[in-house]
């Protein structure tokens, strides 16, 4: 028991830092900010739902991908490492990663936006289930347990609620953190995420070590 709620926290914080809700939030607010309130809900659904399903798809199908592409899991872990690493170290350094941002996302002064518009890209893919947030999830579920891939897609369940509540009340949020408080927050997040994406490194050269290890065989040399 004790080490399934291990498990679960460290799954939790790992999406909690690559996914990054207070971020995310002020992220969101100012694309949705010509949406009225009913508009920005269903854009909130919308964009939470199609991160869910991607991340669960992942899980499910980690596996399988494995086995259709040819990839261990130790080469998993060790791409995944870099990637989280990257993630993390530009967030420490208070720049937003590549892999989460859109640069033609952001609208035109004027132009009106649709919310199917915004929902899926750059809100769904790649905010908040971006390569780094897929890795990490594969990570986490590629050992095939049942038990893990559950405990996996539970954690990203409830950080999309806690996400989605975060959504709901974004302005207030925003003004209530302001902008240090969530500068402070991003390179506090930062800082998880490389400590994770290194473990996620070291992890998989264990693993490739073990994997690839190929004990000598003995010579035996006989006297002539």
């Amino acid at each position: 028991m004790h080490d399934i709620v291990t498990v679960a926290v460290t799954v939790f914080m790992g999406f909690f830092a690559m996914m990054n809700p207070i971020a995310n939030t002020a992220v969101f607010v100012g694309m949705t900010g010509d949406f009225t309130p009913q508009q920005r809900r269903q854009t909130a659904i919308k964009a939470l739902v199609a991160a869910f399903c991607i991340i669960a798809a992942f899980c499910l199908l980690g596996k399988g991908i494995f086995e259709i592409f040819g990839i261990t899991l130790p080469a998993l872990r060790l791409a995944g490492g870099i990637l989280v690493f990257l993630v993390g170290y530009h967030m420490l350094q208070g720049s937003s990663s590549k892999l989460h941002t859109n640069e033609q996302a952001t609208p035109d002064k004027g132009e009106k936006v649709q919310p199917a518009d915004i929902a899926i890209s750059p809100l769904a893919l790649p905010i908040l289930a971006g390569p780094g947030t897929i890795a990490t999830a594969m990570n986490y579920s590629a050992s095939g347990s049942m038990l893990n891939i559950i405990v996996t897609i539970a954690a990203f369940a409830i950080l999309c609620l806690i996400t989605f509540v975060c959504f709901l009340y974004g302005p207030k949020l925003v003004d209530m953190i302001g902008e240090n408080g969530i500068n402070i927050t991003t390179r506090l997040m930062g800082l998880i995420l490389t400590v994770i994406g290194m473990q996620m490194l070291i992890q998989g050269v264990h693993d490739a070590y073990l994997l690839f290890d190929i004990t000598p065989i003995p010579v035996i040399i006989e006297n002539a």
